[in-house]
């Protein structure tokens, strides 16, 4: 879906139309005519409010330059997460690369494969000594500094210490955009936790990786949705 394409809300009597990925204006109308015209909680009230009202830093979706971030002021805590959840959306129309190369028709996106991890970890028998929801929340933020870098995968000739530092400067990056704070703190750890497998939990999350990307060509391989075998 390109930055130009339209997303229809449907609130009772009218729609609610947004612009993917970038918080643009127009958005910010659409979004007052939408607070003016429905009810909403309070607390979901005065976030869309607070973002209607605070202009985006990612105005352009290429526009990413880590560098810049230290001269930026950290923006009200609801616009920092709109921006933050607008890059995140990359997540969701960013394929798989390793499909792609095999020439899987509609293949799954980095969001489809993180989110079926997070279902695995969710519904997993307890393990002794294990933090369950702590596997939940790493399954779902493992990959998420491919919203910047993209998946890096072998195939790319990108050497594992290069991908490592690109992944992670683009972690520091989404971190800043979320404000930092607490619930940054907590997805950097985790994401540090996962890529430098020092705990039990991360080692069962990339166990969950091996067994969702098995699971996910499986599935291609039996819905017949590959140009090539998958075993070729």
């Amino acid at each position: 879906m390109g930055s130009g394409s339209r997303i229809v809300f449907p609130c009772r009597a009218f729609s609610l139309a947004f612009l993917v990925p970038s918080f643009t204006s127009s958005t910010q109308l659409s979004l007052k005519y939408f607070l003016a015209h429905t009810s909403l909680p309070p607390t979901a009230f005065s976030f869309l409010r607070m973002a209607s009202s605070s202009s985006s830093s990612l105005t352009n979706g290429n526009d990413i330059n880590p560098s810049n971030d230290a001269a930026a002021p950290s923006p009200p805590s609801a616009s920092s997460a709109i921006d933050f959840l607008t890059l995140c959306h990359r997540l969701k129309t960013t394929k798989r690369a390793g499909w792609v190369r095999r020439d899987v028709q509609n293949p799954e996106s980095i969001a489809d494969h993180m989110y079926r991890m997070g279902l695995m970890a969710l519904i997993a028998s307890d393990i002794p000594g294990i933090d369950q929801d702590k596997c939940v929340k790493m399954a779902i933020v493992h990959d998420i500094a491919e919203a910047i870098v993209g998946d890096i995968t072998p195939s790319d000739g990108i050497y594992k210490a290069e991908k490592s530092r690109r992944e992670r400067e683009a972690l520091d990056h989404m971190c800043k955009l979320l404000g930092g704070g607490s619930r940054a703190k907590e997805i950097e750890e985790l994401w540090m936790e996962y890529e430098e497998n020092t705990s039990s939990e991360a080692k069962i999350v990339k166990d969950f990786d091996k067994v969702e990307m098995i699971l996910q060509a499986l599935e291609y391989e039996n819905g017949i949705t590959l140009c090539k075998n998958v075993s070729s």
